[in-house]
């Protein structure tokens, strides 16, 4: 697939961007709290969704003070605001699939601003269902692949439980099905392996190729919704060519 832009290689080029404007701790100290209170502890050993999440804020150079007051805010050892778990559908142009995970105190305010975004963006909102089983939930980790060879890399994560490996360009793309994952992802690590990604995720079944106007529509839209405040992730099926992209 190489000479090709998916939505999640464009969401990870725009991971870094969003470090840098410091837009990304908001979102990791939002997940961290509702981690700690839906996982039923703030203890990162005991709870899975928490360890991801406090290991990726770490990775961001995030103050451990601030992550032990996200834990005790969501365990309710401090006082705070209480977020709502909610997902949104929709479609873009050319009848792209897109879902939008978000953590909000408001359901009401952020429907209303999910809604204005995909319909002042070339889109529009769908109904819970619409556009989900075009998804698979699966674990997904990106390896650089200066990191190891193609075979190696295979049998580690094969061995350790994976389902697949795709090359993709510059780097290999490894899925997981979700109970998979912390087994496939400390294996690669056990092998001295740091991927470059590694997070659960909705994996489209099938991609829609955009171009011209359509492309330049998409990723407006898709940055819209992301630099929504009560956004965490956006997934999409698009596929747009990296000449386009230029």
């Amino acid at each position: 697939m190489s000479g090709h832009s998916k939505w999640h290689t464009i969401k990870h080029k725009k991971g870094a961007l969003d470090a840098k404007r410091g837009k990304i701790f908001t979102k990791l100290i939002k997940e961290i709290t509702v981690a700690a209170r839906t996982g039923g502890s703030g203890d990162v050993d005991s709870n899975a969704r928490l360890r991801k999440v406090v290991n990726d804020a770490k990775g961001q150079n995030m103050p451990n003070d601030t992550i032990d007051r996200a834990i005790k805010r969501g365990t309710g050892e401090l006082e705070g605001v209480s977020y709502d778990e909610v997902m949104y559908e929709g479609y873009g142009p050319n009848g792209v699939a897109v879902m939008v995970e978000g953590l909000t105190d408001n359901r009401n305010r952020t429907v209303a601003e999910i809604r204005h975004i995909f319909s002042k963006n070339g889109g529009n909102m769908g109904e819970s269902g619409s556009v989900a089983w075009m998804f698979d939930k699966k674990g997904y980790i990106v390896v650089d692949k200066a990191a190891k060879s193609e075979d190696e890399l295979f049998e580690i994560a094969i061995e350790a439980g994976a389902d697949d490996m795709q090359d993709e360009g510059d780097v290999f793309e490894i899925y997981t099905a979700p109970d998979a994952f912390d087994t496939v992802l400390e294996a690669i690590k056990a092998a001295g392996i740091e991927p470059q990604a590694a997070e659960i995720s909705q994996i489209p079944q099938n991609y829609i190729k955009l171009e011209g106007g359509d492309a330049k529509t998409m990723l407006k839209l898709y940055d819209a919704l992301d630099d929504n405040d009560d956004v965490q992730k956006v997934y999409a099926n698009f596929d747009i060519d990296e000449s386009e992209m230029d």
